[in-house]
Order: structure tokens, then C-alpha cells, then sequence
């Protein structure tokens, strides 16, 4: 490549997400220009597969594999080597997924707009310069590092990405905040044998569960060693000899804790700070997201922002279905939008998972339904004998139900395979099955679906 070269696009799509390059593999196949950019060679997938679900799920693998009798740093270290090739693989494959196609080319450089249809790319030949009839903004987020005085600076802070990345095991680490990201990584790092506290600004953690499944998970996650201060006030970071020292406030009294590690899981920023939006006429958030339609297009008709971008949930399986979305848009009947989302399931990954769909208790009955609750331990669970041939009994099964028309409001399952059988639940909100239908349903045996035989015929009260 020279110092400068010119391309023409039909399709230009910024970042590798699962979104974008799911658009733009499939109109490179039906013949269409595509041009993908992508910034770093590391990210060719995108988050998930790099740095997010995929490297954090194998994580809770590895560390659940772990025995009483093997030495911790060994374990870990070898646990990181082994999830970081499976990063490489997948980051592979989809580089030559998307390259093999004769009408896609990738792009590694720094993308930023020069006007609406143009950006231009920095890349490590020079620079290049690219325009597309259509665009998709797909460059994901960023995890957030607050301005609390010290964190920053400190050479003890860490983001997720960088923290799944050393291998190193800290034996002290400190968690600000206690979202899905900080309570994800809590019970990773306690099960690999790390002393975990979790310092979390809020009276509650998990305070989108109703309280009695809150205090179970909350409880499971005491058991394992993980001290969560509720209430705690960062105001400090200071870096010593051997380690960090965080000052914070609690009810009024300042509080110390040291820790050899900080991460830092206070939420993710749409990535868009150095694309240059404004220039392009593209309108964002307070927060920095790109606004867009039901559609997912942007305040400029012919762009499109797809995935964490665009300020919507942050999970790979709701940029998936953007991608159908603006598929349908680029080369369907125009139909699809973000308005045919219903019942969408969400897990938390602690061990055993939290996955949740639809409504809470408390939600359905300030929406004016009639409920009745079915609500049962694991472990009182007959129909659920995988629990017990697994070893992992902790847990409840919560259903909120419609009392007028027996249809399933919502579930909160903390259970072993909550992750999977969540989807069942969602499919059935989707579609209307009543709760008695997927409780009187034939499962296979043994798993843990056919734990809906019992769990939901439990009705613990009516309201």
C-alpha cells in the first residue's frame, strides 16, 4: 500500500463486531463492495471472542476445574495460557472468514470521518482514504475507569481486558463496583484462589433481582470467600511499596483496604470519542452513543450504528440480532426493527449463573398483574437430579406468573445451567406457552430443564 490510496464502497462498515461483520459478510456475498476497518489486529471479531465473553467464560471453566490441592498461581497461569488461544483461533477465523470472501476487504487502521460518506483511515502504511454509498458504525465500548483521585495513575489498576491478559494471580484484589461485570470477575478470581473484596457504591448489590434471589446469590457469593461492602465511597487510590491502598467512606467512617490488584468495573463507554462523528452529521448521547431509530440508523439516513455503539444493551447476542435488523434494511422488506424484541434473556455468569428474563415480582405487580409465585430451592427440587450428579445443589428457581391467564411474566434461575435453560423460558414468554404447559412437558433425562416439573408446580402464593 502507499502513502495514499483511494477506495469505493458499497457497504463500509467501522469495527469487527459481531454486528458488522455479519452485515458484511453476507452482502459481500450477494456481491456487494464491503470494506471493514478495524483498528487493531488484536480485536478481528470483535469484543466478544478477544477480550469479553468468550476469554471470561473460559476463565469460570478453568477456575471451577481447580482442586483444593493445586497451587494456585501455577493453575492460573496455565489457565490463561490456555484461554488465550482459544482467543487467537477464534480471532483467526474470523479474519479469514471475512477476507476469503471475494468482495470484502479488511482494513487495519484508525478510522475517522471527513464528511458523511468519507473516512479517512490511518493505517501502518499511511493513510488511506475510503467511501461508502452505506456505513455501519459497529466499534463496540470501553470500559470506563472513574475519576476517583489516584486510580487512574495507579500501577495497580486494571480493566478487565488487561486483567485477563496477565499472568500473574493477585493474591489481593480489589473490585470497584458491583455490576455484572464486577461480580463476574469476583467469582472468577476467587475460585483461582485471589482474596476478593468488592467495593460497591450503591445499599444493594444485584438490585434488578427481587430481594429473596438477591440475597440467595449474595449469600453463595459470602460462602465462597468474596466480601462485598455495600455502601463503600471510593475517594482514594494510593500506590505503595507492595501494593495499593483505597480509602472510602461507609456510613459515615473512612475505611482503608489494601490490594495488590484494582480493577476497575464501573461500566463501559460507547467507543466513539475518535471517529469524528460530528463531522459526519451524526448525532450521540450525553453518553457519547450513536442515537438511532427502531431501524438502527443513525441521524444520517445511510448510517447505521450497530451493537454496544449505539447505547443499547451491551451483550454480543443483541448486536447479532442488529445485524438482522440492518440486514433487513440493506436486503430484506424493511419490517425488522428493535421493537420485535421480547423476553430477552440475561446471565449473569458467577457460579452457579443468575440468568433472568421478563419481569420481577415487584415489577409485575407495580404493572397491575395478578401473580402468583412458584418458587423453589435446588436442592428440594426432585425433577433436577443433574443438580446433584454435578455436585451443585445452591441455587433457586423463581417463576412469576400471570394469575389470570397462567402465562410466564418472568423467571430468575440461579441454578447449574441456568445459562441454557433460560433461553426455554424466554422462548416460551415469546410465544405464549402457559406455565402449566412447560411444566406438564416431556424433558429429556437427566438435565435440568425437566426441572420446570417441579419448580413450577411449587406455587408458594397468589396475590
Amino acid at each position: 500500500m502507499g502513502a495514499t490510496n483511494t477506495l469505493q464502497a458499497d457497504l463500509l462498515v467501522i469495527g469487527f463486531g459481531k454486528g458488522g461483520k455479519t452485515v458484511a459478510a453476507k452482502m459481500g456475498l450477494l456481491g456487494k463492495r464491503v470494506v471493514l476497518v478495524e483498528q487493531s489486529d488484536q480485536m478481528y471479531g470483535g469484543t466478544c471472542p478477544n477480550v469479553g465473553c468468550i476469554p471470561t467464560k473460559a476463565l469460570v471453566h478453568h477456575a471451577g476445574k481447580r482442586r483444593p490441592e493445586d497451587a494456585a498461581q501455577e493453575w492460573y497461569e496455565q489457565s490463561v495460557v490456555k484461554v488465550q488461544a482459544v482467543a487467537k483461533m477464534m480471532r483467526d477465523g474470523s479474519y479469514k472468514g471475512l477476507s476469503s470472501i471475494d468482495n470484502v476487504t479488511v482494513i487495519t487502521g484508525k478510522a475517522s470521518f471527513t464528511d458523511p460518506h468519507t473516512v479517512s483511515v490511518v493505517t501502518g502504511d499511511g493513510h488511506l482514504t475510503i467511501s461508502g454509498e452505506t456505513i455501519l458504525i459497529n466499534t463496540g465500548s470501553e470500559p470506563i475507569v472513574v475519576d476517583i483521585p489516584g486510580l487512574r495513575a495507579s500501577q495497580h489498576t486494571v480493566t478487565s481486558t488487561e486483567l485477563i491478559q496477565t499472568a500473574v494471580l493477585p493474591q489481593r484484589l480489589a473490585i470497584i463496583g458491583g455490576g455484572y461485570l464486577g461480580l463476574e470477575f469476583a467469582s472468577i478470581y476467587g475460585q483461582f484462589g485471589s482474596k476478593v473484596t468488592v467495593l460497591e457504591a450503591v445499599p444493594k448489590i444485584l438490585k434488578y433481582l427481587d430481594d429473596d434471589v438477591a440475597a440467595i446469590a449474595e449469600r453463595i457469593l459470602a460462602d465462597e470467600g468474596i466480601e462485598i461492602i455495600n455502601s463503600a465511597r471510593v475517594t482514594e487510590v494510593r500506590d505503595g511499596d507492595t501494593g495499593a491502598t483505597i480509602l472510602y467512606e461507609r456510613n459515615g467512617r473512612q475505611h482503608t483496604l489494601e490490594a495488590d490488584a484494582i480493577l476497575a468495573a464501573t461500566g463501559r463507554a460507547p467507543a466513539t470519542r475518535d471517529l469524528a462523528l460530528d463531522v459526519a452529521g451524526v448525532k450521540t448521547t450525553e453518553r457519547g452513543a450513536v442515537e438511532v431509530d427502531e431501524y438502527l440508523r443513525s441521524s444520517q439516513s445511510h448510517i447505521y450504528a450497530l451493537g454496544d455503539v449505539n447505547g443499547g444493551p451491551q451483550f454480543t447476542y443483541i448486536s447479532l440480532d442488529d445485524s438482522r435488523i440492518v440486514l433487513d434494511q440493506l436486503a430484506g422488506e424493511r419490517k425488522r426493527s428493535t421493537a420485535d424484541r421480547v423476553a430477552i434473556p440475561h446471565t449473569l455468569f458467577i457460579t452457579p449463573p443468575l440468568a433472568t428474563v421478563g419481569l420481577t415480582e415487584q415489577q409485575a405487580r407495580a404493572a397491575g398483574h395478578r401473580i402468583k409465585i412458584a418458587s423453589q430451592p435446588v436442592a428440594e427440587i426432585k425433577s433436577m437430579p443433574r443438580a446433584y450428579a454435578v455436585e451443585e445443589t445452591r441455587g433457586v428457581m423463581k417463576f412469576v406468573i400471570d394469575a389470570e391467564n397462567d402465562e410466564i411474566l418472568g423467571a430468575a434461575l440461579l441454578c447449574v445451567d441456568a445459562q441454557e435453560i433460560i433461553n426455554t423460558v424466554a422462548l416460551a414468554m415469546r410465544h405464549g406457552v402457559k406455565a402449566a404447559e412447560l411444566r406438564d412437558a416431556v424433558y429429556n433425562h437427566p438435565t435440568s430443564t425437566e426441572a420446570f416439573n417441579d419448580a413450577l408446580a411449587t406455587i408458594t402464593r397468589t396475590d
